[in-house]
């Protein structure tokens, strides 16, 4: 059908339709590769960790009350009645009277559930332990199952690895996960007057910035990206290398040609293709106004602006949330993982009712009060204002702007 017109729809609604696509599916994987990745199934913990009372330091294992009160004035006297080693199991029951040399790790031996450190001991000979500093129960020990308890929900489906999250399954004698796989995205340049980054500078070409750009952010998505290079103003060639894209790919982007003009072909390639539809074509954000969504049976194609800073604040907006999504990464897209800076803002920011605007800031921080929110103004073909920018500041599309000394949230970008 015949696509000449922009239907400019919100940015949630916009959302909610990169929220109808699936997500990529599972697959199982080391937990060393699992890190950054979302779990596509509940964790339960196999067992009790640690497995048993465990001191947290060199000293005596005792029983809390057979050091009450004791001071370095009034010291308690105790019998060593075994030196225990980091991986021995005591099968022997501390007496009333008694402690236990112990090492950092080791378990504690039944009818002890304290220890001393040993900075606060002094032995004396003949197995006489000089207590210099009383203890309380459960004092410098690991309780059984303090970390996790066996049958415990460790992490639910959804949850995203980090470092921390190996760390654990590792203790815990987990070596694979189920993970949602990392989504395959294509990259697609468009435009005859793109040519390669290595080509030398005249008057009608652009080089291709953008798949250098889009690449960078997929990755620290946690995608894969695939870059099929510059592809003219040609309808055929389009349709060629975008075929093979979907087919070899979860989510495709194109930047350029994303727009209302002669040349424009995206919307046109995409509804060319079987199974096909255009969901939207322009969303209520500035800058990235143009984006497309398109659907090739059930994989997603976007269109993106060539314009060098649009393409990167829709990549950041919309794009990099919907890759989160697809991994099914909970509240992709509620701006929880944000860093959020607040500052004060140093001029009167104007905003055009109806859509929401993404604007680039400049950080001066000052001793002992907020920092200086100032906007970096400049055309949308222009790097500089991404550049120079500390990050962004979103104005809602119902508000007008926001005031000199209002304090703002800063997104680092």
């Amino acid at each position: 059908m015949s696509h000449d017109f922009f239907k400019i729809i919100s940015r949630v609604d916009f959302e909610a339709l990169l929220n109808s696509f699936e997500s990529v599916g599972t697959k199982r994987v080391s937990i060393s590769d699992a890190f950054g990745l979302v779990l596509g199934e509940d964790i339960i913990s196999p067992e009790d960790l640690p497995p048993a009372n465990r001191s947290c330091m060199d000293g005596y294992a005792v029983n809390a009350r057979d050091a009450f009160g004791a001071t370095e004035g009034n010291p308690a006297y105790l019998e060593c009645s075994a030196t225990l080693k980091v991986d021995e199991n005591p099968e022997f029951e501390l007496q009333p009277g008694e402690c236990a040399a112990i090492p950092t790790g080791g378990t504690l031996p039944e009818g002890a559930d304290a220890v001393v450190m040993v900075e606060h001991t002094q032995e004396l000979g003949s197995g006489t332990i000089e207590i210099r500093k009383s203890s309380a129960p459960g004092e410098h020990i690991m309780l059984k199952g303090e970390d996790v308890t066996k049958g415990d929900t460790v992490f639910q489906a959804g949850h995203k690895v980090r470092f921390q999250d190996v760390g654990l399954l590792a203790a815990l004698g987990i070596k694979d996960v189920t993970i949602y796989r990392q989504p395959r995205v294509g990259i697609i340049s468009t435009g005859d007057e793109l040519v390669e980054i290595d080509s030398p500078q005249k008057v009608g070409t652009i080089r291709d910035v953008n798949s250098h750009t889009l690449r960078c952010l997929v990755n620290e998505a946690g995608a894969k990206a695939v870059n099929y290079g510059i592809v003219g103003d040609k309808l055929d060639k389009l349709m060629a290398t975008l075929t093979q894209a979907i087919a070899e790919n979860d989510l495709v982007l194109l930047s350029g040609g994303s727009s209302v003009g002669m040349r424009d072909l995206t919307v046109q390639a995409i509804e060319s293709m079987e199974d096909s539809e255009i969901l939207a074509h322009g969303v209520a954000i500035s800058p990235g106004k143009p984006t497309i969504l398109g659907r090739v049976g059930t994989k997603p194609v976007m269109g993106l602006p060539g314009q060098v800073t649009s393409v990167q604040v829709v990549m950041l907006a919309l794009v990099v949330p919907f890759i989160r999504h697809l991994m099914s990464e909970k509240d992709a897209f509620s701006g929880t993982d944000r860093m959020q800076v607040q500052a004060e803002l140093g001029r009167n920011t104007v905003s055009k009712p109806g859509r929401e605007d993404y604007v680039r800031m400049k950080l001066s921080h000052r001793e002992g009060l907020l920092p200086l929110a100032e906007p970096v103004y400049g055309k949308s073909g222009l790097l500089k204002t991404m550049i120079k920018a500390y990050g962004l500041m979103i104005i809602p599309a119902d508000t007008e702007g926001f005031y000199a000394g209002d304090t703002v949230s800063i997104w680092k970008i």
